[in-house]
């Protein structure tokens, strides 16, 4: 596991910078390390390395490992989720960063109220504009707030995205800029227990112009792990 904590080394000292360079500090950006292309062993020696937040794409992927990894860990949905995997998924996750419509909002609230736990959850948006993603058009969120504010149990607290890869990063900037002005534009206009004070936005690649533009959380996998076994 020695090159895990190189590479997180290494990652840590880019995301210090990228905070850096936008004047905030390295504890408003949470790293989520995205588990789903290494196994159990893995994952769990992220946490005895001080990263506590791991994310998985899949649902089922995330009830196997979180079975399995024990401790100070938060779990975070990161990928889509349906509404048959509600209530098995509830349980074992601190964050939901992928509630893509309003169907499945309905459905989280509908278990966080059987179950009285409040679950956090991010909306995800399509900010890219690519036909191939998932999540809201950014012009459709405005209208969602009505609907928002009668959720006692689903508790919004920002937005998520996925730029549209790209070999060049600065080329994603424009994608979470616009992220981060619709969560400018939300944030007055909702009350407790909804905020918007988390953008979930950044990858591998790109993370460090999403940490720029404001992100509060990044998704990190390939960085971290290739070639660890």
């Amino acid at each position: 596991m020695a090159l895990l904590a190189e590479r997180l080394q290494a990652v840590e000292a880019r995301i210090t910078a990228a905070c850096r360079r936008s004047g905030r500090a390295r504890s408003e950006v949470t790293l989520v390390a995205v588990t789903k292309t290494v196994g159990v062993d893995v994952a769990r020696h992220l946490a005895e390395l001080g990263v506590p937040d791991l994310g998985e794409s899949r649902p089922q992927e995330l009830w196997h490992k979180a079975a399995e990894v024990q401790g100070d860990v938060r779990w975070h949905l990161i990928g889509h989720l349906q509404r048959n995997k509600v209530e098995r998924t509830l349980p074992l996750v601190q964050w939901i960063h992928s509630v893509d419509s309003v169907r499945l909002l309905e459905a989280l609230e509908a278990e966080a109220a059987r179950r009285q736990q409040a679950v956090q959850v991010l909306l995800e948006c399509n900010a890219s504009g690519e036909v191939s993603k998932q999540g809201f058009a950014p012009g459709a969120v405005p209208a969602l707030l009505p609907r928002l504010a009668e959720r006692r149990w689903v508790h919004v607290r920002g937005l998520m995205t996925i730029a549209a890869y790209d070999a060049e990063p600065e080329h994603c900037r424009p994608t979470f800029t616009a992220l981060r002005r619709l969560r400018d534009e939300l944030r007055p206009r909702l009350t407790a227990p909804h905020g918007m004070e988390h953008l979930s936005m950044g990858m591998s690649n790109d993370f460090e112009v999403a940490i720029e533009e404001g992100a509060t959380m990044v998704r990190l996998g390939t960085v971290l792990f290739e070639g660890v076994t």
